[in-house]
């Protein structure tokens, strides 16, 4: 469904989305009543139902904006409403995020009896894949807008302006949901400051705040406007990359870590010297998953992978797969692994 630089193409990719826009309006009634009667199972069982039927109503609005547009502004007013009846009852980012991938669900189940969309002589892939893309814009730009109006520390980052941990893992869920649906591959990769606890006690707190802050604003401009990215401990960030080969992850992971190794030294004005700043990155790579694959494993999973970069001897890169069909026992959360 991207559009080429022929106008032409462009025009054939606006046409199939308002089509696919309308065939969408079309079943709405249905969409959003099996997506409302499924919500109990996405943590809304203490949200009013009249309040469900809203919340519902309003991610719907929002996806099929996205499918015919292609793109959603996290300041129009449905996005409002929306942030508003969210933070005002108090429902979970992650609440949300699970009912955007219910009804993405839905909404393809929907589509594909859909004779108006089988006339477009389109691959159903270019279907699904508008759907998936619409259905990342509307949490990307939900998550945009609670980072602009609210700021909570369970959202942004203060430091780093990134999402926190607790939206990347909903993102992650989300992300495994829809790979063991599709069986499209997707990755992790984790870097973790070298040795910061070492710079904390040599140069200060600053330094080492100064630190993260700028490696979270090289990591946040290197990925895409499709890749998650959030500081997830004291020391570490994560990016999710979705629809990605792991051959291709693995050299992303490793251009950052050389692009921070070359650019990132910081000057101590009280000894006038330079030091050095690097990371360590481990990715991991899902090629399929099933039921087994949680967020939280995999987040273990991927500091295992740090842990094996670290072990080489810091700034270094650790590929590995995600293990399929057996438990990981969690370690503790946040923990540094300098």
């Amino acid at each position: 469904m991207e559009p080429s630089d022929s106008g032409g193409d462009l025009q054939d990719v606006a046409d199939v989305r308002a089509r696919l826009g309308r065939a969408l309006q079309d079943r709405a009634g249905t969409i959003v009543r099996e997506t409302t009667s499924v919500c109990l199972f996405a943590g809304m069982e203490r949200i009013a139902a009249e309040d469900r039927t809203t919340l519902v109503g309003l991610i719907f609005e929002l996806l099929t904006a996205a499918v015919r547009e292609g793109a959603l502004d996290s300041r129009t007013a449905v996005v409002t409403e929306l942030g508003q009846l969210v933070t005002g009852r108090g429902i979970d980012v992650r609440a949300v995020f699970s009912l955007v991938y219910l009804m993405e669900r839905t909404a393809l189940d929907e589509l594909s009896a859909d004779d108006t969309v089988e006339a477009l002589a389109q691959p159903w892939t270019v279907v699904s894949q508008a759907v998936r893309r619409a259905s990342f814009e509307v949490c990307a730009t939900f998550a945009e807008y609670l980072s602009r109006e609210m700021v909570p520390a369970a959202i942004v980052d203060a430091l780093t302006t990134l999402h926190t941990r607790s939206v990347f893992v909903a993102a992650l869920e989300k992300e495994i949901q829809r790979a063991e649906r599709f069986g499209h591959p997707f990755a992790v990769i984790l870097f973790d400051v070298d040795n910061l606890g070492e710079i904390n006690a040599s140069h200060g707190y600053g330094a080492g705040d100064r630190i993260i802050e700028r490696i979270g604003i090289t990591i946040r401009n290197y990925f895409r406007e499709t890749d998650w990215v959030a500081r997830t401990a004291g020391d570490a960030f994560a990016v999710l990359l979705p629809e990605i080969q792991g051959a291709h992850a693995e050299r992303l992971a490793d251009r950052v870590r050389t692009i921070i190794r070359e650019r990132l030294q910081l000057h101590d004005h009280r000894s006038n010297t330079e030091f050095p700043v690097t990371v360590s990155a481990g990715v991991l790579v899902a090629e399929s998953v099933d039921k087994s694959v949680t967020a939280d494993h995999m987040m273990v999973e991927a500091k295992e992978a740090v842990d094996q970069a670290k072990k080489a001897g810091r700034n270094r890169t650790h590929s590995a797969a995600a293990t399929i069909g057996r438990n990981v026992t969690p370690t503790r959360a946040g923990m540094s692994m300098d």
